[in-house]
């Protein structure tokens, strides 16, 4: 039986990374894509790890040849997923979770019309924002950019098979853990 494509998204500063590390710890047998990025890199971040990042030339031999899954371009930033990965782990029979941007989402539901979607969401934009600045990772104009894209992202919830709320970690989990389980009966 061919394995199947579970995207996890959601606005930047949500707690994707988190619940999916969480998540993983009880499924350990779903195989997380890693994505593509043109952003820096960040200090405690692994190339091939938490992302593979890529120059824009790079990015765009990449888009160019079909070699993406999706991609999206968020807050001046681009990120995509490499298909074959995902492909050769489906076709395995491996579930495969994509950790993905709320445009790329729309893209992969084209492209795998079997794909489950989940949307991870904050308990409010005021909790986003506090998360964001908390990080200490981007400069003030890079947050608002998140928080602006977020409000659209949001938008789009009707998009997703399901909306799950990241107040409380555990929760969250839970939930998402319950989802996928219950789309494998």
């Amino acid at each position: 039986m061919a394995g199947r494509v579970v995207v996890v998204s959601g606005p930047s500063g949500v707690g994707k990374g988190t619940v999916i590390r969480a998540l993983l710890g009880r499924r350990p047998e779903l195989f997380l894509s890693v994505s593509a990025t043109t952003r820096p890199r960040r200090p405690d971040e692994v190339h091939g790890v938490h992302y593979r990042f890529l120059d824009d030339a790079a990015f765009d031999a990449l888009a160019r040849s079909g070699g993406l899954l999706e991609w999206a371009d968020y807050a001046g930033r681009r990120y995509g997923t490499p298909a074959a990965p995902v492909m050769e782990a489906t076709a395995a029979g491996a579930d495969v979770l994509l950790e993905i941007e709320v445009q790329g989402a729309g893209q992969v539901r084209e492209r795998c019309p079997g794909a489950l979607l989940i949307l991870i969401v904050p308990p409010s934009l005021d909790a986003l924002a506090e998360r964001l600045h908390r990080r200490g990772t981007e400069e003030p104009e890079h947050v608002a950019a998140r928080l602006e894209a977020a409000r659209r992202e949001l938008a789009q919830a009707g998009l997703f098979d399901h909306v799950v709320v990241n107040d409380r970690l555990e929760d969250a989990v839970d939930e998402l853990d319950r989802i996928i389980g219950a789309s494998r009966r």
